[in-house]
């Protein structure tokens, strides 16, 4: 279902400032710019908008550095320079992402922005329905459920506040639309409550019903975001591209410096895979019904190790429900994410720990208490032995050579 053609009116500053992606933010960013005098050359490299180009450079570096998104502190977007601090430096961002031409750097920093603006729209109660209703056809703000008597007897006023507190229903269209690009058994449509078209967003213990809207919105935010600037993609000429060099190559550098702290791990031979990793596997083969917090951590693990995802998808053709279209719907969807593997702490809760004290050295000691540092520990130990063999298998006018090669 397509997003509202009309959104609601919002003309509050602060509002627009803060969420400078909203559509309703357009034109009064453009009548700051007239305003102000803040052309195409001023945002590139006019000193007044130097805090804003800084402040981009934050919001680009969180995007690839930062799995929680870009960074919600800001200015002070109460005063008309952290308004349009906070507002240019959006455009200036989104210029650069156009200018990398990059398709998947513009998927990241969609997802980053997005997940920012998630946090802040839990906390904003008094933005949330109209940012809802500019992203989603129905959504409505209900009363919650009402407790028991024997319930609620022994609370106080505070906890009865609590109870009763507003909750948030979604149309069923757009819950369909969006639920499947979000993990966890409480987004799919058979765990939800639906009534009349509606399904309804229950508040948890820990998990508020206005919460579970902004994680909802958070999916089309990105969505909108990112088509706007692929559309914009296309608009960046030459002569912009080479003005926009510097910030374009910060960003390329900081993606192939992420990337090279996985190199050791890309070339992990099978070998090297740690026991639980193994296990999954050899499970799946042999028509073992792994549980989701298993797959998860396998297909996790396959993404970091640089496997490619039909090798991953592979991996599950065994399971009993082995579906081709959801395996790798599923699979590309952990890849894009870039989620991080399990610890062995979350393994062993969920049963997937297949070592016992005893069974494996490496994992008896003290600190292993992740797997990808049981992968790191056998590399070094295979590089450790290959350098004391090396010496008297290896003729003293070829040690030189080898050394080298080790070393590269």
């Amino acid at each position: 279902m397509p997003v509202p053609q009309t959104p609601p009116p919002l003309a509050d500053e602060v509002t627009l400032a803060r969420y400078p992606f909203l559509p309703q933010a357009s034109d009064w960013i453009r009548n700051m710019a007239v305003r102000h005098g803040i052309d195409l050359n001023e945002l590139l490299e006019g000193p007044w908008m130097e805090q804003a180009r800084q402040r981009a450079r934050i919001r680009l570096i969180d995007s690839v550095q930062s799995k929680e998104g870009v960074q919600v502190v800001g200015g002070d977007i109460h005063t008309e320079e952290g308004r349009l601090i906070e507002a240019f430096s959006f455009y200036y961002a989104r210029l650069v992402m156009c200018a990398s031409e990059d398709e998947r750097l513009i998927a990241r920093w969609a997802q980053a922005e997005a997940a920012r603006a998630e946090q802040l729209l839990i906390q904003d109660a008094a933005n949330l329905p109209s940012v809802a209703r500019t992203y989603l056809t129905e959504v409505e703000e209900t009363t919650g459920r009402a407790a028991s008597s024997s319930a609620t007897s022994g609370m106080n006023m505070r906890q009865l506040r609590q109870t009763s507190s507003s909750e948030w229903r979604v149309g069923l269209a757009d819950f369909i639309e969006i639920c499947p690009k979000i993990t966890g058994s409480r987004w799919r449509l058979p765990n939800v409550d639906v009534e009349k078209g509606w399904v309804k967003l229950h508040g948890e213990r820990q998990y508020a019903s206005s919460a579970k809207l902004a994680r909802l919105l958070r999916e089309r935010i990105k969505a909108g975001i990112e088509a706007e600037a692929l559309e914009k993609m296309a608009e960046v000429t030459t002569d912009l591209a080479v003005r926009l060099a510097e910030p374009v190559g910060m960003v390329r550098n900081l993606m192939a410096n992420k990337a090279s702290e996985a190199i050791a791990l890309v070339g992990a031979e099978e070998s090297d895979w740690p026991p639980c990793m193994q296990k999954i596997i050899a499970d799946l083969a042999g028509g073992v019904n792994v549980n989701h917090f298993g797959r998860l951590f396998l297909a996790s693990m396959s993404a970091t190790l640089a496997l490619p995802e039909e090798s991953c998808v592979n991996f599950f053709r065994g399971a009993p429900d082995f579906s081709e279209a959801t395996t790798s719907y599923q699979v590309q969807h952990v890849y894009q994410h870039e989620y991080t593997p399990a610890g062995c702490g979350k393994l062993k809760v969920n049963h997937n720990c297949p070592v016992l004290p005893g069974d494996n050295r490496t994992c008896d000691q003290p600190w292993m208490d992740h797997p990808l540092k049981y992968i790191r520990a056998t590399q070094r130990w295979k590089r450790l032995t290959d350098r004391s063999d090396a010496p008297s298998s290896t003729p003293k006018s070829e040690e030189k050579e080898t050394t080298s090669t080790d070393e590269a």
